[in-house]
C-alpha cells in the first residue's frame, strides 16, 4: 500500500512511498483511509523514528474488514479511528474501541480532526467537575485542542476566557463561544475554577496562581518548549491542583459523543488547513509555524 513512511533524508522527514499492508484479526478492523490529520504532539516524534515507519494517530475512512469477534461496525460502514501509528497510509488496522461510526452528513475529513485533539479536550473539561457558570480559561486557545476545548467548555456551561499568543489567532473564538478572548495573561484576573494548559512556561505559573480554592490546572502540553518558574511562596496559599494530564486510550464512546454533536451542530471540528497528503511538508511547516487556525487534514488521494 502507499503511505507515508519516515525517511530521515527528506526535507520534512517523510515521504510518499510503499508500507507492508496491514491486516483485520479478531478484535481490529481493517479500514481504507479517506483523510487523516496532523497533530503537534506526534510531529516532535517523527525525528526519532527508523525509516519506513508509518506516523499518525488520527484518521477517517470506511471499513473495508470488520473485526473478527464482531465487535466493531461492518464492512462499508464510515469510521473516525484512533491509533498510536499507522493513520498516515491507504490502510490501517485499529482495535474496535477506539473508533466509531460516521454518519453520511458529517464529512470524513471533520472527522478525521476529532480523536486526540477532541477526546483531549473532552477528557480534560471532565477532570473540573460541574462547571456550569464556572470561569474556565484556556492557553493556546487557537490551536486544535484549544479550540475544542472553547467549544466543550462553553456547551458545559462555563464561562471561558480564551488566551492566544498573538491578536489575529484570536479570530472566531468569541464565535465559538468564548467570553473573553485575550491576548497571554496580564489581564487575566482570577478566581478560577479550572484551566487547560497547552503552552507551558511563565504562562502556566501565572495561570496556576489565578486558580481559586479546588480549582484545578490540567496541563496539556508544552507548546512554548520553555520551563516553568513559580515564584517563592507561589504555591502557598488556597487548596488548589496542578495536574498532569494524558488522554488515555479507549476512545470509542468519546468519539461517538464528539461526532454526534458535529451532526446535531452543535460542535465544529474546525480545521484550518486542508490538501491532499502530497502536500504534507507544507501542511507540517504551517502547523509548526503557527499559521493553522485548529487542525490541519489531509485527504488521502
Amino acid at each position: 500500500m502507499r503511505a507515508l513512511v519516515v525517511d530521515q533524508s527528506a526535507p520534512s522527514g517523510l515521504r510518499l512511498g510503499e508500507a507492508p499492508d496491514p491486516s483485520a484479526d479478531r478484535s481490529r478492523a481493517l479500514v481504507d483511509v479517506r483523510a487523516f490529520s496532523l497533530n503537534y504532539g506526534e510531529l516532535g516524534f517523527i525525528g526519532s523514528q527508523p525509516d519506513g515507519t508509518v506516523p499518525g494517530w488520527d484518521a477517517a475512512g470506511i471499513v473495508a474488514e470488520a473485526a473478527a469477534d464482531g465487535s466493531g461496525p461492518p464492512a462499508g460502514a464510515r469510521v473516525v479511528t484512533y491509533g498510536a501509528s499507522g493513520a498516515w497510509a491507504e490502510r490501517r488496522a485499529v482495535d474496535t474501541s477506539e473508533l466509531a461510526v460516521v454518519p453520511a452528513s458529517v464529512d470524513l475529513g471533520a472527522a478525521s480532526a476529532l480523536p486526540v485533539a477532541g477526546v483531549t479536550a473532552l477528557r480534560a473539561i471532565r477532570r473540573f467537575g460541574f462547571v456550569g457558570g464556572e470561569r474556565v480559561l484556556v492557553t493556546g486557545a487557537s490551536g486544535g485542542v484549544g479550540r475544542f476545548a472553547v467549544q466543550i467548555a462553553a456547551l458545559a456551561g462555563a464561562e471561558v476566557v480564551a488566551s492566544v499568543g498573538r491578536p489575529e489567532r484570536g479570530a472566531g473564538l468569541a464565535e465559538l463561544g468564548a467570553a473573553e478572548v485575550v491576548v497571554g495573561l496580564d489581564t487575566v484576573e482570577g478566581p478560577l475554577h479550572g484551566v487547560i494548559d497547552n503552552v507551558g512556561g511563565s504562562g502556566l505559573a501565572r495561570a496556576f496562581s489565578l486558580l481559586g480554592e479546588g480549582g484545578s490546572l490540567q496541563s496539556i502540553g508544552a507548546t512554548s518548549g520553555e520551563p516553568t518558574v513559580f515564584p517563592p511562596y507561589s504555591t502557598v496559599g488556597p487548596r488548589r491542583r496542578l495536574e498532569g494530564f494524558i488522554m488515555g486510550a479507549g476512545l470509542g464512546r468519546d468519539l461517538a459523543y464528539l461526532i454526534d454533536l458535529i451532526a446535531h451542530g452543535k460542535l465544529d471540528p474546525q480545521v484550518g488547513w486542508r490538501g491532499g497528503w502530497d502536500r504534507v511538508t507544507e501542511a507540517i511547516e504551517a502547523l509548526l509555524g503557527r499559521q493553522v487556525a485548529g487542525k490541519a487534514v489531509l485527504d488521502v488521494t
